[in-house]
């Protein structure tokens, strides 16, 4: 947005960088989440979205039963994960491909390599998610500085929440803690 506001700079080069840099993460959180964490317990399932119909009849003032504790990530979580995946699956592809037109040390710059309509609709996808995952990065800062998710935020740096805290917004029947380091009491 930078050269819109009148700043010129040489933004291509620091664009493309920055996506491979993005590409690279990405690529590297599905093979550690893969491998190395409980792969699908950020995903949505039938009992997420049951979930949130129920909060949702409970917050128009029907009648519905209390909200259960969550699992491992509750259903709001799971729902901004979903958010993120359908930004990076549209942004990255696409960005990739837009590399094609500019000089890069990967390959031959070929600006040809779609029709100009092809080209267009894939610069509007590439702008509409990377605005889509601007906007989710700062929603992402906004409940994570929230006092009432501190404990979460102090959970993801620190990499533990307190006993008190897990028992208080997590049902231990639904997400059984392994391994040799419980949560700290």
């Amino acid at each position: 947005f930078a050269p819109i506001l009148g700043w010129q700079f040489d933004w291509v080069e620091l664009h493309w960088m920055a996506g491979i840099a993005l590409t690279g993460s990405i690529i590297y959180h599905i093979i550690h989440a893969t491998f190395w964490l409980d792969f699908w317990s950020i995903w949505l399932n039938k009992d997420d979205v049951n979930e949130a119909l129920t909060r949702f009849k409970r917050a128009m003032g029907g009648s519905a039963p209390a909200p259960r504790k969550s699992a491992k990530y509750p259903w709001d979580n799971k729902m901004y994960h979903t958010a993120i995946v359908l930004s990076a699956l549209a942004v990255v592809p696409t960005g990739l491909f837009m590399m094609v037109r500019v000089r890069t040390p990967f390959w031959e710059r070929n600006p040809y390599l779609f029709t100009d309509g092809t080209w267009g609709w894939m610069y509007v996808l590439h702008g509409l998610s990377g605005i889509g995952l601007v906007g989710l990065t700062m929603a992402h800062i906004y409940f994570a500085i929230r006092p009432e998710k501190l404990w979460i935020t102090k959970g993801m740096v620190f990499g533990e929440i307190t006993k008190q805290e897990f028992l208080e917004h997590h049902d231990p029947q639904r997400w059984v803690v392994g391994g040799s380091t419980p949560p700290r009491t």
